[in-house]
C-alpha cells in the first residue's frame, strides 16, 4: 500500500509519502514548511520535489490522505482541492483524516493525555482529548471548537499528565500555566512534534482506509466546525435589514 498526505489545515503545509505492507510502514518522504507563505505556492512545489527525488511513479498510489480539518478555512480549500484533483486524475480514494486525530498522532505511544490546541480566533480553539492504548489513537473527546476556558474545565476532570501541542500553544501557553490548569501536570510537545505532519496523517490514513474509512473524490468535503466570517457577517447583516 502506497498512500500519498497532504496537510495543508495550519501555518504549517506538509506533504508524505508512505509505504505499508502487513507488518511494517515506511516514511518514504515528507516535506514541512511552517513558514508565512500561501499553501497555494507551496503544496504542490512541495509534492513535486518529493515525486522527482524519490522517482515516485503517481500512478502506483493507492489513496491520497489529506488531513480534512477544522483548521484555516482557506488551508483546508487549497487541501481538500489538491487531493480531490489528484484522486480524480489518478482514480484513487480520498482518505479523510480529521486534523486534530493527526496532531494527536505526532505523540503515539505517550502515556499522557493528548491535547492539541489550533488557535480558531475568538479567544476560541480547535480541539480534542485523546490517549494511546499502545500505539491505537482513542478518542476520548472528539473535533470541537470551544473557548480556552471551557477546555480546561473539560480537561479538569481528567486526573492525568496532559501535553498540549499545536499552533495554539504560544497563543495560550500561559494562559494555560499560570490561571486555566495552574497546578496541573501540564507539559508541552517539542518542536519536531508540535504542528502538523503529513507523515501522522498517512499513518492515520493507512489505519482507516484498512478499516473501509475511504471515500470518493466527488464525496470528499472539509470539516469546518463553524462557519466562515464572511457567512457570519453574512448573516448580521440579513438579521440587521429584518429588524422592524
Amino acid at each position: 500500500m502506497r498512500i500519498l498526505a497532504l496537510d495543508s489545515s495550519g501555518m504549517a503545509a506538509s506533504v508524505a509519502v508512505v509505504w505499508a505492507d502487513k507488518d511494517e510502514e515506511e516514511l518514504v518522504a515528507e516535506y514541512t514548511v511552517n513558514y508565512k507563505k500561501t499553501h497555494s505556492q507551496t503544496l504542490l512545489p512541495m509534492l513535486d520535489e518529493i515525486v522527482k527525488i524519490t522517482e515516485l511513479d503517481m500512478e502506483t498510489i493507492d489513496a491520497v490522505a489529506v488531513a480534512a480539518g477544522p483548521g484555516s478555512f482557506t488551508g483546508l480549500r487549497i487541501g481538500a482541492a489538491t487531493a480531490k484533483g489528484l484522486a480524480l486524475a489518478l482514480r484513487k480514494p480520498v482518505i479523510a483524516v480529521p486534523t486534530l486525530e493527526g496532531l494527536a498522532y505526532n505523540l503515539c505511544g505517550s502515556e499522557k493525555l493528548v491535547c492539541p490546541i489550533m488557535d480558531a480566533r475568538r479567544g476560541q480553539v480547535y480541539t480534542g482529548i485523546y490517549e494511546f492504548c499502545k500505539d491505537e489513537l482513542v478518542v476520548l473527546e472528539g473535533q470541537m471548537a470551544i473557548s480556552i476556558e471551557e477546555l480546561g474545565q473539560k480537561l479538569g476532570f481528567y486526573n492525568r499528565e496532559i501535553v498540549f501541542l499545536g499552533d495554539g500553544v504560544p497563543v495560550f501557553r500561559q494562559a494555560l500555566t499560570e490561571r486555566i490548569l495552574a497546578g496541573k501536570d501540564i507539559s508541552f510537545a517539542p518542536c519536531n512534534m508540535n504542528r502538523q505532519r503529513a507523515s501522522s496523517v498517512a499513518a492515520l490514513g493507512i489505519r482507516y482506509y484498512r478499516e473501509g474509512k475511504a471515500e470518493t473524490a466527488a464525496e470528499h468535503r472539509p470539516e469546518y466546525l463553524r462557519v466562515s466570517q464572511a457567512e457570519r457577517e453574512r448573516k448580521e447583516r440579513e438579521q440587521r435589514c429584518q429588524e422592524p
